[in-house]
């Protein structure tokens, strides 16, 4: 503790240190969150050959919407994962100017990347106390919140049908979905049997929109 209980403002390159391993750890735990997304979509992919043997249409085309998620949500993911990347490239910059100049400088680089990484819920909360920090140390500006968000469809009206069919196509390989349109004949039904989804699979087709729901947090 400083002078009257304060806590003593740490050098700057001890702080832009400090910056670099908070933006490494967020880094690592976007794999993680990663791996456990692709874990859950081969899931789904298994499911959803079962149900494709088994006649259920409406199975698979939830299933392949969840995939859709997936896919989208691992490649937002991503691109968070490139800009922490540019953020900390950033501040080993910021290391080399104040060896040079001997203090940092603001950064409209660094306060474009931290606008949107505010955003990113795995990593929202070190994110803002990080942003605060370097608004204290003169690198970015005040950051306005941003209002204007893009609302997604909760009935998933965003994935369209061919997306839909491209899935169903590269899952099923080739049995469901080719040519933008999904067969109207599935493998259990071409013995007559009406395509009814017996009561026993109520409860996965519950656990499939608890995982849709999942990825729309």
């Amino acid at each position: 503790m400083g002078l009257f209980g304060q806590t003593p403002q740490k050098a700057p390159k001890e702080q832009v240190q400090e910056w670099c391993r908070g933006l490494r750890k967020e880094g690592r735990a976007l794999d993680r969150q990663i791996r456990a997304i692709q874990r859950e979509e081969e899931k789904a992919k298994r499911s959803l050959n079962d149900a494709a043997k088994k006649g259920h249409k409406d199975v698979c085309t939830i299933l392949a919407k969840e995939i859709i998620r997936s896919r989208k949500a691992v490649n937002k993911i991503y691109s968070s994962k490139a800009q922490l990347n540019s953020v900390e490239m950033s501040m080993k910059n910021q290391l080399a100017t104040l060896r040079m100049a001997g203090s940092l400088e603001k950064s409209s680089e660094v306060m474009k990347y931290m606008q949107q990484l505010v955003k990113v819920p795995e990593i929202q909360a070190t994110m803002n106390e990080m942003s605060k920090e370097m608004m204290k140390a003169g690198i970015i500006e005040e950051m306005l919140e941003d209002t204007f968000e893009v609302l997604e469809d909760d009935d998933l009206e965003e994935a369209a049908q061919e997306e839909v069919d491209k899935i169903l196509f590269e899952v099923t390989k080739g049995t469901l979905g080719q040519a933008g349109h999904v067969s109207d004949t599935l493998p259990g039904e071409q013995e007559g049997a009406a395509a009814m989804v017996p009561s026993d699979d109520e409860g996965e087709m519950e656990d499939m929109k608890a995982r849709l729901e999942a990825l729309r947090s």
